[in-house]
């Protein structure tokens, strides 16, 4: 049975430009969600910085996962991000079920 795979993902925008990433992930947002195996898309704002995020995904599999990064709007966000972020984002694998 496919194991889930879970990420979070942090992202710097440039100075001042939060919102163009917040805009950008909420058209993207829908299209992501509809994909086959995608169980989390959200994107939240750290506490007392407009221009940082953590984008919380988790997948039913890694092949689900491997499919959502070739797909069209994932090809094309990737190329547009650099007009607002401030570098590449930063992905964290964890665990799919907390530590008890």
């Amino acid at each position: 049975m496919p194991q889930p795979v879970r990420l979070h993902i942090l992202i710097t925008a440039l100075a001042g430009r939060g919102q163009e990433q917040v805009d950008a992930f909420e058209r993207l947002a829908p299209l992501v969600r509809a994909e086959q195996g995608c169980l989390q898309y959200d994107l939240h704002r750290v506490v007392d910085d407009p221009d940082r995020f953590v984008l919380v995904e988790l997948w039913a599999s890694r092949d689900a996962l491997a499919a959502h990064d070739v797909t069209a709007h994932m090809v094309a966000a990737d190329a547009a991000s650099p007009a607002f972020r401030a570098g590449p984002a930063r992905v964290i694998e964890i665990e799919a079920e907390p530590v008890t």
